[in-house]
């Protein structure tokens, strides 16, 4: 099954981002640190070239940390500096103002080798699909709440400029996600953490990939979260054995078979499972 869809805003802003690249030094791009390469936009890529980019695994809070401790090696590797944030954690906020400063630095000093003694700062932009947490980014960055947040994809609908400190502006961008996937797995990985809307694939296939993911690769996880003790259960008793034990009842103590999907998605989106990813770096 391939999903498809572009919706208009999502085409404009493209074109956007095609226009003002030519204001900007460099690009930081935002991924999802759960599943680094399904969240990055492959349409970006093409319209990005050559232009210098740091990626930045947001979440590394819900993120398995040695899966993502791999994929920074990996990207340092490709050339492209990288680094996982917490948003929630000012020190990981500084180093992304360090490691854009460190970008900037290379025409800082060529200004100053012309005689600028106080060079302009440096203009980065801020991309990423969405709900990948760049709203609550921009806000950690200049200490203050401009960008809008949420946890629903497509919050921000409009560019515009932010000033970081002293340090560079920043240029934010809306959510952009690319026409269709082709990849049903990819589709799959970006509903399980919220980047898709919910209304694109139904819940039972979301929380039946999320299950067996977990049970496959994260046993320990699921067990502990709903009290399971025999993990080797097929996927429609652990259903039903979840909603019974999270409540999920009907008149008559039916199990509500969509209010479990429900809560397994929520589960995986918030802080109640972590220490999980969905994808490792190809070596």
């Amino acid at each position: 099954m391939t999903i498809q869809w572009f919706p208009g805003h999502m085409a404009k802003a493209r074109r956007e981002v095609e226009e003002k690249l030519k204001l900007v030094d460099f690009v930081i791009e935002l991924v999802d640190a759960r599943a680094p390469e399904a969240s990055q936009n492959p349409m970006l890529r093409k319209v990005l070239g050559d232009k210098p980019k740091m990626v930045v695994l947001m979440k590394k809070d819900l993120a398995d940390k040695s899966v993502t401790d791999a994929w920074i090696r990996y990207y340092e590797e490709q050339g492209t500096p990288a680094l996982s944030v917490n948003a929630d954690e000012k020190n990981d906020i500084q180093r992304v103002v360090q490691r854009a400063h460190d970008m900037h630095a290379a025409k800082r000093e060529k200004w100053k080798r012309r005689g600028v003694q106080n060079p302009p700062p440096g203009r980065a932009m801020i991309i990423g699909i969405p709900n990948v947490g760049k709203s609550t980014l921009i806000n950690r960055l200049a200490s203050k709440k401009i960008a809008k947040t949420g946890d629903r994809p497509g919050v921000t609908t409009q560019q515009q400029w932010i000033k970081v400190k002293k340090d560079f502006e920043l240029l934010d961008t809306p959510g952009i996600l690319w026409p269709k996937f082709e990849d049903p797995q990819v589709g799959l990985v970006l509903a399980a953490i919220g980047t898709i809307k919910d209304q694109i694939l139904p819940m039972e296939e979301v929380a039946t990939f999320i299950l067996n993911y977990l049970k496959e690769h994260y046993p320990k996880q699921v067990a502990q979260r709903y009290a399971i003790e025999d993990i080797s259960m097929d996927t429609v008793e652990m259903f039903t054995h979840i909603g019974r034990f999270r409540g999920a009842l009907e008149a008559g103590g039916e199990i509500n078979y969509e209010k479990t999907y429900d809560i397994i998605i929520r589960d995986l989106r918030s802080k109640r499972i972590t220490n999980v990813t969905f994808e490792k770096p190809t070596v």
